[in-house]
């Protein structure tokens, strides 16, 4: 994992007191189905990532797209930072 990816796994760990340890969690673990996110839980993610990455995640963004697993919630963070995440070519 980068270090956007482990941050998020601190977030969710620490922040919102995920019961899964961070070295067993995956980058495509679902937040909802594997960590048991609800939608408070969507909601506080989401400032928690505004607040530790300086970014500001609009209403647009704010979709199950974007906070479906670790991976697609930090090539937002990346996207947003003005990083968007390579494509492999």
């Amino acid at each position: 994992m980068n270090d956007i990816e482990r941050a998020i796994g601190s977030m969710l760990t620490a922040d919102l007191f995920v019961e899964v340890p961070e070295d067993r969690m995956n980058l495509d673990d679902r937040l909802r189905t594997d960590f048991g996110l609800d939608s408070l839980g969507f909601v506080e993610l989401r400032v928690v990532c505004e607040n530790t990455f300086g970014i500001t995640i609009s209403d647009d963004d704010f979709t199950p797209e974007n906070f479906t697993s670790i991976r697609t919630l930090a090539e937002l963070v990346r996207t947003l930072q003005g990083n968007p995440p390579s494509t492999g070519a």
